[in-house]
């Protein structure tokens, strides 16, 4: 093979023009589902303090705020809901009239081809703050599924487009499954959150929803951060039972089992780029310790190269405007 200097690498990093031309991995807004918190009340914007530029909002500005991210060419939200009311089993979170489903009803109105998913699981409902029934001091696995199928069926009704379950119970994509086929929403796609890392970086999260659990931790349920191989059983599982799309959580911790999933199936894969990575960047750019947006462009870059197809990050409405302006690294 030849060698230096017949082979010079550089030649392909000469300008702009030549880079773009043989790059790998292209970033764009169509790739970016834009995670949304929804309070009660009216007139309700404010802002989260450990995730600047992100807001609780009220169901009546959805409508100003989905327009603009249409506009900007993303084409999926990610709904979460912060409840009026809480109890033992959250039922709260599979009312007709719950925070959420009204969210999907306001937001379909405004702008219906936005896609809508739905986050399904208890623990911003529950008073306990866990994502499953507790009995006897434990989350008990085969109880909670009955509830997550019913939230799931109600967003459904409600007009979401994809469901998302969070909780990692055993067996909840099947009795998700069957409950939406039971009430004819065979349609509707599952968007999984199959390898959920019981991970420090969900901290702001907690704080914009109020889910930090009142007694122990979610160690029994969501995956221990030194396994990769069981993220592979889990997908496994998942798509046996029924799941469209399959999610890593967080990310950029995990990028070796994003690839990993990428190389050994072939489903969808999304991954999330959590509030703990969002919280992190923006605090050094805030400093000025990093540039935020060539930092941002190369986290999401680095997200799709491991595999990914759709990241879910709260950096979705800048990333939209940088991308459709500036080149990435010029």
């Amino acid at each position: 093979m030849a060698s230096f200097p017949q082979v010079r690498l550089r030649r392909l990093r000469h300008n702009q023009a030549l880079r773009s031309l043989v790059k790998e991995t292209q970033v764009n807004s169509k790739d970016f589902i834009y995670p949304l918190f929804v309070v009660p009340g009216s007139r309700v914007k404010e802002e989260i303090p450990s995730m600047p530029g992100i807001f609780h909002n009220s169901v009546d500005l959805l409508p100003r705020e989905v327009e603009e991210i249409a506009r900007l060419g993303i084409q999926a939200v990610l709904l979460f809901g912060i409840p009026d009311s809480k109890d033992e089993f959250g039922s709260s979170a599979y009312r007709a009239d719950g925070v959420v489903q009204k969210a999907i009803r306001s937001i379909k109105q405004a702008v219906p081809e936005l896609l809508v998913a739905t986050d399904v699981c208890l623990c911003e409902y529950t008073t306990h703050g866990h994502c499953g029934v507790v009995v006897d001091g434990e989350i008990d696995n085969d109880r909670t599924l009955e509830l997550l199928a019913k939230i799931a069926v109600s967003h459904a009704e409600a007009g979401a487009d994809i469901v998302a379950p969070s909780d990692m119970m055993d067996g909840r994509v099947k009795a998700i499954r069957h409950a939406l086929d039971e009430a004819e929403f065979s349609f509707i796609p599952i968007l999984s959150y199959t390898a959920k890392y019981a991970s420090s970086f969900y901290g702001p999260f907690r704080e914009a929803t109020g889910c930090t659990p009142q007694f122990g931790n979610r160690l029994s349920y969501q995956m221990d951060p030194s396994n990769w191989r069981e993220a592979l059983r889990e997908v496994e599982q998942d798509i046996a039972e029924g799941a469209d799309i399959v999610m890593v959580k967080p990310a950029l911790p995990y990028l070796d089992v994003i690839r990993s999933i990428r190389n050994t199936f072939n489903h969808p894969l999304a991954a999330y780029n959590v509030s703990g990575e969002f919280a992190m960047v923006k605090a050094a750019a805030a400093r000025g310790w990093l540039d935020e947006r060539q930092a941002v462009l190369e986290v999401l870059t680095a997200i799709k190269r491991a595999g990914a197809d759709i990241i879910i990050t709260y950096h979705a409405k800048d990333a939209a405007s940088w991308l459709d302006n500036t080149p990435f690294l010029h």
